[in-house]
C-alpha cells in the first residue's frame, strides 16, 4: 500500500526575471513525492483568481490530491520574485498577506491529516497568525510530523522555531539555518554533526537531516549519523533542489530503506533538480541511479 504524505503551506507563482513558474516548498515536495510513486496532497489556501485557477490545473495534472486546497475571494494567489546570482544561487521577496495566509481548518483538512502517514510544514507558512493556528491544531492528530525549516526573513521569529522544532518528529535543515538555530539555544559547539546532536537533546525530534548545498547532506536516524558528500553537477539554479531532497529522502525512509541509502537517494535528487532551471523539472529514477553510481 502506498504511502500517504500531506504537505502543509504555501502555494504561489516564483516570478523570475525572464519567466514565471509555479512553486512554494511544500508544493514541491507534494509534486516530487507523487512523481515518486507516494500519494500526495497539499493543504493551502490559493485566490479566486487566473493564477490560483492555473495552480489548481497544474496540480491536478500532476497527480497531487487538491482535495484539500481551498479558494479565496478576497485574497489574491501568492507571488514571490525571485532573483538569481552568478552561482545561480536564490534570494526571494514574498508578497503579504495573500491567500495562503489564511489556510482553515475544514472537515476535509482534519480527516485527511487522521489518514495520512506523515505532514510535512515549513516555517514560512506561519508568517501569519491565521494559518499558524490551523498548523496548530493540525499537529494535535498527525502520526508523524516532519518540519522543514525554511528561513525567509522576516518571517519568522525564535520562539516560532523553538515551538515547531519541539512538536516535530523529523527535521531538515540547511547548514546555514542549523547553526542560526542552534545560535539561539546557546550552543558551544562548532562542528555541524554536534550541533545536529545538541539540537536532538533539546527536542523531541528522533530524526534530523542537514543539506551543505554542493556538499550533500548529514542524516541523524535511529541515533546514528550518516553522511553523503554531494555529487559534481553543473549547476543551473538551486530553486527546490532542497524540497526535491526532502521528498527522496522521506520516499526511501517511510518504506524502510536503509538510512544510507536513502540519503544517497536523496542527494543524487537534489543534484539533479539543481542541474535543471526551476523547481519541479521531470527527472527519472534511472537518472539518478545513474548519478548514485
Amino acid at each position: 500500500m502506498k504511502k500517504t504524505v500531506i504537505c502543509f503551506g504555501e502555494v504561489l507563482f516564483d516570478v523570475f526575471p525572464t519567466y514565471r513558474q509555479i512553486g512554494g516548498a511544500p508544493l514541491n515536495v507534494a509534486l516530487r513525492l507523487a512523481a515518486l510513486g507516494l500519494e500526495a496532497q497539499i493543504i493551502s489556501k490559493i485566490g479566486n483568481d487566473a493564477l490560483g485557477k492555473e495552480i489548481l490545473s497544474f496540480i491536478q495534472s500532476n497527480h497531487v490530491s487538491t482535495e484539500t486546497i481551498q479558494i479565496d475571494d478576497t485574497l489574491a494567489t501568492g507571488e514571490v520574485l525571485v532573483q538569481l546570482d552568478d552561482q545561480g544561487s536564490a534570494t526571494y521577496t514574498i508578497n503579504y498577506p495573500v491567500a495562503w495566509d489564511d489556510i482553515e481548518v475544514t472537515a476535509a483538512v482534519t480527516n485527511a491529516i487522521k489518514n495520512a502517514d506523515a505532514l510535512v510544514f515549513g516555517s514560512l507558512a506561519c508568517r501569519d497568525e491565521r494559518t499558524y493556528n490551523s498548523l496548530q491544531q493540525l499537529l494535535k492528530t498527525a502520526h508523524y510530523k516532519i518540519f522543514d525549516v525554511n528561513l525567509r526573513a522576516p518571517f519568522y521569529s525564535q520562539a516560532l522555531l523553538l515551538n515547531l522544532m519541539q512538536q516535530s518528529d523529523f527535521i531538515k535543515f540547511n547548514d546555514d539555518e542549523l547553526y542560526e538555530i542552534s545560535g539561539y539555544l546557546n550552543s558551544p559547539f562548532k562542528s555541524l554533526e554536534e550541533n545536529i546532536l545538541f539540537i536532538a537533546g533539546h527536542t523531541h525530534a528522533k530524526s534530523i537531516c542537514v543539506t551543505k548545498g554542493s556538499q550533500g547532506a548529514v542524516l541523524y536516524y535511529n541515533e546514528q549519523l550518516y553522511f553523503n558528500s554531494g555529487y559534481k553537477v553543473n549547476v543551473a539554479d538551486t530553486v527546490g533542489a532542497g524540497d526535491s531532497f526532502l521528498a527522496g529522502l522521506l520516499s526511501q525512509l517511510l518504506v524502510n530503506e536503509q538510512p544510507q541509502k536513502a540519503l544517497d537517494f536523496a542527494c543524487a535528487l537534489g543534484a539533479i533538480v539543481a542541474s535543471h532551471e526551476g523547481a519541479n523539472p521531470k527527472i527519472s529514477n534511472a537518472s539518478i541511479t545513474q548519478l548514485m553510481s
